[in-house]
């Protein structure tokens, strides 16, 4: 295909009937003093494709890969194990394309994988039906939000300060153009989370109350009241699931009253990958199920009687609906959304479980040596995998200096809540069962001089 270029009338027709002034008008949302104002400074116009291999190494000798250091990094991205089959199972010919496929005549052998994946992040959230993945965590949490004010017509969600920072900023950015209200808050270096405060806050406006579980701090709390508090007042309980391993071991969100639970499934099947891409979960209510955003395949029988899929709701807007569309992100993670399921379909329902117990009797012991450092708190009375310590001193320069003695030490809640003077000594360190007796003698070692 010839790349026909548009000419300068093309362009002025096209701002004309969009109603923009001109083409830097379209990028008016970009602040400022994050736009380029030429090419890049520091960069040559070209290079030889050699020259350009041999600086990326150099580049790429710079990190320190996961693998390569004992890694306790955690806070929405977790390092588990994937068995190299999951791996070779999703390069099969079948299912690895260039983009992901969601046309109505999509082959039945990923109809019938979609069908799968739906069914077990079902069961995993404890939610009568799931979609077919969508683009990650965060923008699913969004996505839930819209949901809720479709079904409740208001305008109003309650974000709780366990929520992921990172899922509120996304929250924020996308309210700006829907006009939906978001009340947040900030965590505490507290064990107790924040439902007393949410349930005070719900009222006849509440479209949802959004709460993370495990929380960002890792603590593990009773949705119940909140749900039932929602539901009084006719709101939405929406809950996110960023370890879904975790629900190996600890009761599933909508068996405690959640309507819609969302999460990231990057811990199953999917490596850190330097951020991504991940995969967005997202299952609610039978009844709330033509709201809900994405797509849907189903299960059918075709004129012969034969056993069939299909894509039974697919309301987005590159295809029928338009603006009536229950979701405008389109992009769909589907090669994670496979190695997801075939890494939990590899593990199954036994094989999660004791993945879970693994991860939550290391965290355990990790935890204890840790608080035994003078000075040290452990924050936490219950969590699963990850949780937050009280350090003597800001914890971000305590993880720099962790790091240059070869240890990611955990993440420091000063980087994720910027100017919050009493979130500054907070460290959260996740734990999975990829750490070694010897990692952990490091980590131990490493934090103690830290923090002296």
């Amino acid at each position: 295909m010839r790349y026909l270029p548009l000419s300068d009338a093309d362009r002025s027709a096209m701002l004309e009937t969009i109603g923009a002034g001109s083409i830097d008008e379209l990028f008016r949302d970009v602040p400022a003093e994050a736009r380029l104002d030429g090419p890049v400074r520091g960069l040559p116009l070209h290079a030889t494709e050699m020259a350009v291999e041999r600086h990326m190494r150099r580049l790429s000798k710079k990190n320190l890969a996961a693998a390569d250091a004992p890694f306790f990094l955690g806070c929405g991205a977790y390092r588990h194990h994937v068995p190299a089959s999951v791996d070779h199972l999703i390069q099969r010919g079948e299912f690895l394309t260039a983009y992901t496929p969601y046309q109505p005549e999509i082959a039945q052998g990923t109809l019938q994988m979609l069908f799968e994946f739906q069914t077990q992040v079902a069961r995993l959230l404890g939610c009568d039906v799931a979609n077919a993945s969508m683009y990650d965590g965060s923008t699913a949490c969004w996505e839930a939000i819209g949901m809720a004010g479709r079904v409740t017509r208001r305008k109003k969600a309650i974000l709780s300060g366990g929520l992921h920072p990172h899922y509120v900023r996304v929250c924020e950015t996308m309210a700006k153009f829907t006009g939906d209200v978001l009340d947040t808050r900030l965590p505490t270096l507290d064990a107790a989370t924040d439902a007393e405060t949410l349930i005070a806050a719900i009222d006849g406006e509440t479209s949802c109350v959004v709460v993370q579980y495990p929380d960002i701090l890792g603590r593990i709390g009773d949705l119940a009241p909140i749900a039932e508090a929602a539901h009084a007042k006719g709101a939405l309980l929406v809950a996110v699931v960023t370890e879904p391993v975790a629900l190996g071991l600890i009761k599933a969100p909508g068996e405690m009253g959640a309507d819609i639970v969302v999460g990231e499934g990057q811990s199953i099947g999917v490596g850190l990958q330097f951020g991504g891409p991940y995969v967005g979960l997202f299952a609610t209510r039978e009844k709330y199920v033509r709201q809900m955003p994405g797509r849907l395949a189903g299960e059918t029988v075709d004129t012969e009687g034969k056993r069939g899929f299909v894509l039974t709701l697919s309301t987005r807007e590159q295809h029928i609906r338009r603006e009536k569309a229950t979701s405008n992100i389109c992009t769909n993670s589907g090669l994670c959304a496979l190695a997801f399921s075939v890494h939990l379909t590899l593990l199954g329902e036994a094989g999660l479980t004791r993945l879970a117990k693994l991860n939550h009797a290391r965290a355990v012991e990790v935890a204890e040596r840790l608080a035994a450092i003078p000075d040290v708190r452990l924050v936490n009375d219950a969590f699963f995998n990850e949780f937050t310590l009280e350090l003597p001193v800001e914890a971000r320069p305590a993880v720099h200096a962790m790091v240059a003695k070869g240890v990611l030490g955990g993440v420091s809640l000063g980087r994720l809540y910027p100017g919050v003077e009493s979130l500054k000594n907070g460290l959260v360190v996740a734990v999975t069962e990829t750490v070694g007796d010897e990692d952990i003698d490091a980590l131990e070692g490493a934090l103690a001089e830290a923090v002296r």
